[in-house]
């Protein structure tokens, strides 16, 4: 079980575990920044110009787990590359949205055409171009090393780093949460019989 260390702010209020878990419990729709938050922040750069970025697998694996709970998963970033689109071809990912400038419209958007809220949804981000979207959505975080001005304004700030865990991190909570209010069962690791 996560240690669910919540952060207050003058946005946002303190919230209690019981009641975190409750919030958590009712997230539809789960959208995450890429660069620090699904990478570790660098941009790699060969002679020859190509870039390359480092996903971490668990994180893709935990994408996939929401889906299989029924949980739409959606990538919204400010940068545009052929790399992201790949990472969301190969998670089955159904809302990409690159090159976009004002990321709080984009998720608002999303979520009238599934019929939820902002309270419905769960935003991971880093940096300041996600103060607005983070502010405005049910439940928000940051991985461990996102911007100070982004951890003073998010619900939960992850122990894992960006490109470490930190998305894995919050959507097992989001499962665990919603498992607890449901008969619904994610397959977890443990000990082998």
């Amino acid at each position: 079980m996560h240690n669910m260390t919540l952060r207050s702010s003058s946005q946002k209020t303190s919230r209690s575990t019981q009641a975190t878990r409750k919030l958590l419990s009712q997230i539809r729709l789960f959208a995450t920044d890429v660069d620090g938050v699904l990478t570790d922040a660098g941009m790699y750069y060969s002679e020859s110009g190509d870039e390359w970025k480092k996903f971490n697998t668990r994180d893709g694996m935990g994408i996939k787990l929401l889906q299989r709970a029924g949980i739409i998963t959606a990538i919204v970033t400010q940068e545009r590359t052929k790399l992201v689109a790949r990472r969301a071809e190969k998670l089955t990912i159904p809302e990409l949205h690159q090159g976009v400038t004002d990321k709080l419209s984009c998720v608002r958007e999303m979520a009238a055409r599934y019929g939820l809220t902002l309270s419905q949804v769960a935003y991971i981000g880093d940096d300041i171009n996600d103060l607005e979207t983070l502010k405005a959505v049910g439940f928000s975080a940051t991985p461990a090393d996102g911007m100070p001005q982004v951890a003073a304004v998010v619900d939960y700030i992850c122990q894992k780093k960006g490109g470490e865990g930190a998305v894995r991190e919050i959507i097992e909570m989001i499962l665990d949460a919603q498992e607890r209010n449901s008969n619904f069962k994610i397959p977890r690791s443990g000990k082998r019989s």
